[in-house]
C-alpha cells in the first residue's frame, strides 16, 4: 500500500490506525475484527521496520546462522487474555487446531521441570529446594510484598532489602527468570511477587513456564499476521509515524492527523471524527544491535533510532501521556546482552543435556551463579525455527552484567563477538571448545530491554485511553494496568484489549487477572517454601 494511496483512500466508514507492528497492535487489530466488527479492510499498521512482531522476533541471517534477541515465558495458569487471543488463530502448522490449542499440547509432551537450575563455579548443580532466606531476608520481603503501591513509589528494590538477600538462592533464580537488577523497581517487583505467587513454591524447577512450539516469531506473530491479513488488515511496512497532530477540545485531546515517513519521502493521513489511533508507545528493543563472531554489537541508542522521539513529542506538556524519560534516560540501568547459538556439531547438545539431566527443551535457565557476566543459557526443544535443517541446533543465552571482565575472557560481553563468548560459556561448562568450532554466535544488545523496571512514579505510565483521550490509546509495555506486570506478552495484549473495548464500547468483559495471592492453598505453599 503506497502513501499516496493512503492519503486518497474512501473515508465512509471508521478507520483505525497503529503505529507500529509489534504484539500489542497484532492484538489490537485482532480484538477489533474479532469484538468490535470492525472491517480488516479499515485497520492499518504502519511499522519502520521491513518485518511485524516487535519484540518477538526470529530470524535466519544471511551468514545462515539464526538469531532472536529473547524469548517470552508463558504460563497456562496466567495470561488469560493472550489465551483468548490465541483461542481464535489458526495454527500454521496444525490444521485444526488454535494457536492455543497447538500450544497446549506441544507443552504436554514436552513437559518443563528443570534440574540444572544454579551451578557454581565448580560445575555442581546447586541444591535449590531451599531459598537460602535468613529470618531478616523473611521479614523485609514480606514487608515489601505487603507494603501499599502508594508507600513503594519510586523507590528500588535495594531500598527495601539488605545486601544479604541479593546472595540468596531465590533472588539468582528470580533475578534471571525475570531479569530484574537490585536497582529496578520494588513496586514492579511487588508486582510480580503478587502475580506469579503460584510459581514461588516451583521456581527452582520452573515447572510453571510453557514454550511454544517455535520461537515466538514463527509460533506467534506469523499466524496471527496471516490472519489478520486474510481479514484484510493493511500492513505499511518500512513507513514511520514521526508525528500526530492533536486537537484541545474543551480539554479533551483528540488526533487530526498523522504524519507519515518513507524513506525520507513524507506524507500526511487525516482523522475523522471517529477514526482511532493505537500507538506503542516505547519499546524493550529498541536500539537493538547485533554483532558476529569477532565483533560485538555497536552500541547504539534512542538518538541512532528515534524510537522514543514520537512518544517524547507527544508527552511534552501532556502529562495525561506520561513521562518517557523515566525509562529511557540510564541505560547502563536497563540494557543486557543476549546471544543465539546456531550448532552443527550435535555434541555440545548432547554433553549438556547429560550435564543438566534434561532433555532439550524440557528444562530452564542454567544460571553460572559465579559467571562475573551473571550468564544463563537454554536449550530449547528442536527445531526452534520453522524450517530449520535437521542437522542444525539453536540455544540462547544472556547475561545481566554485559560490562564486568569475564571469568575466562578477559575483557568484558559487551566488548566481547560470539567467539569470546563461547569461551567463555565452554570455560564455565569445563567443555571442550572444539565442539562448537563450527558454530556460529550472535551476540545481540539491547539499551532498554528492561526499562519497563525502572523505578517511575505512577503518572510516567498513561492508561491505556488516558482520561482526556478521545481517539488515542496507548498499547505497549509501558502503559499503566492494575496488578498485572510489565516484561511479558500479556502485558501487551491486554492492554490492546482494554484499549479496544474502551473506545468501541464492547459489551464483553476483559479477561480479569487471575489474583493466586488471594488463594489460601497458594498462600500456604508459599509460606511452606519461604520458610522450609
Amino acid at each position: 500500500m503506497s502513501l499516496q494511496n493512503v492519503e486518497l483512500q474512501s473515508r465512509q466508514v471508521m478507520k483505525a490506525y497503529f503505529i507500529g507492528a509489534g504484539i500489542g497492535s497484532l492484538a489490537g487489530a485482532a480484538f477489533l475484527v474479532r469484538h468490535a466488527q470492525v472491517s480488516g479492510r479499515d485497520i492499518v499498521i504502519y511499522e519502520p521496520q521491513p518485518l511485524v512482531g516487535g519484540s518477538l522476533d526470529g530470524a535466519l541471517l544471511a551468514n545462515r546462522a539464526y538469531s532472536l534477541r529473547g524469548g517470552r515465558m508463558l504460563t497456562t495458569d496466567h495470561y488469560e487474555c493472550t489465551w483468548d487471543l490465541l483461542s481464535s488463530i489458526p495454527s500454521l502448522e496444525h490444521p485444526g487446531l488454535s494457536v492455543r490449542e497447538e500450544t497446549i499440547a506441544f507443552n504436554l509432551e514436552n513437559p518443563a521441570l528443570s534440574q540444572a537450575r544454579l551451578v557454581d563455579r565448580n560445575r555442581f548443580k546447586i541444591d535449590v529446594t531451599h531459598m537460602g532466606f535468613s529470618a531478616r531476608d523473611r521479614l523485609e520481603l514480606l514487608r515489601l510484598t505487603e507494603a501499599s503501591e502508594e508507600t513503594l513509589g519510586n523507590s528500588r528494590i535495594t531500598d527495601w532489602l539488605s545486601p544479604n538477600f541479593f546472595a540468596s538462592n531465590f533472588w539468582y533464580m528470580w533475578q534471571t527468570t525475570f531479569a530484574f537488577q537490585p536497582w529496578h523497581s520494588a513496586l514492579e517487583l511487588k508486582r510480580y511477587l503478587h502475580r506469579f505467587m503460584n510459581e514461588f513454591p516451583r521456581i527452582e524447577t520452573l515447572a510453571g513456564v510453557k514454550r511454544t512450539v517455535y520461537n515466538q516469531y514463527d509460533a506467534i506473530v506469523r499466524p496471527l499476521a496471516d490472519w489478520l491479513k486474510q481479514q484484510g488488515v493493511q500492513f505499511v511496512l518500512g513507513t514511520a509515524v514521526i508525528d500526530m497532530m492533536l486537537e484541545n477540545e474543551g480539554g479533551r485531546m483528540r488526533v487530526r492527523q498523522l504524519m507519515l515517513d518513507r524513506d525520507g519521502r513524507t506524507a500526511n493521513v487525516r482523522l475523522e471524527d471517529d477514526d482511532l489511533v493505537f500507538f506503542q508507545n516505547g519499546s524493550m528493543t529498541d536500539a537493538s544491535s547485533l554483532g558476529t563472531m569477532t565483533d560485538p554489537a555497536p552500541h547504539l541508542t534512542k538518538k541512532d533510532s528515534q524510537g522514543w522521539a514520537l512518544w517524547e513529542r507527544i508527552a511534552k506538556g501532556r502529562s495525561k501521556f506520561g513521562n518517557p524519560s523515566a525509562f529511557n534516560t540510564s541505560i547502563p540501568e536497563s540494557y543486557w546482552l543476549s546471544f543465539t547459538v546456531t550448532c552443527r556439531d550435535p555434541r555440545f547438545f548432547d554433553k549438556m543435556e547429560a550435564f543438566s539431566g534434561n532433555r532439550a527443551g524440557t528444562g530452564g535457565l542454567v544460571t553460572f551463579r559465579d559467571s562475573n557476566w551473571l550468564m544463563s543459557v537454554v536449550l530449547y526443544h528442536q527445531p526452534h525455527f520453522a524450517g530449520q535443517p535437521k542437522d542444525v541446533q539453536v540455544f540462547w543465552g544472556y547475561a545481566l552484567h554485559p560490562d564486568r571482565v569475564g571469568n575466562f575472557v578477559a575483557k568484558p560481553m559487551s566488548e566481547s563477538g560470539g567467539a569470546d563468548i563461547l569461551n567463555e560459556l565452554c570455560g564455565h561448562l569445563n567443555f571442550d571448545r572444539e565442539m562448537l568450532e563450527t558454530a556460529t554466535c550472535i551476540p545481540c544488545r539491547m539499551p532498554y530491554i528492561t526499562s519497563m523496571f525502572m523505578p517511575r512514579n505512577l503518572a510516567d505510565r498513561p492508561m491505556p485511553v488516558p482520561k482526556n483521550s478521545v481517539n488515542l490509546a496507548f498499547v505497549s509495555q509501558f502503559v499503566e494496568i492494575p496488578h498485572d506486570v510489565v516484561f511479558t506478552v500479556e502485558y501487551s495484549v491486554r492492554a490492546a484489549q482494554m484499549a479496544v473495548y474502551q473506545l468501541m464500547k464492547v459489551d464483553r468483559p476483559v479477561p480479569p487477572v487471575t489474583r493466586h495471592d488471594k488463594s489460601l492453598a497458594v498462600i500456604f505453599a508459599t509460606l511452606k517454601k519461604a520458610f522450609g
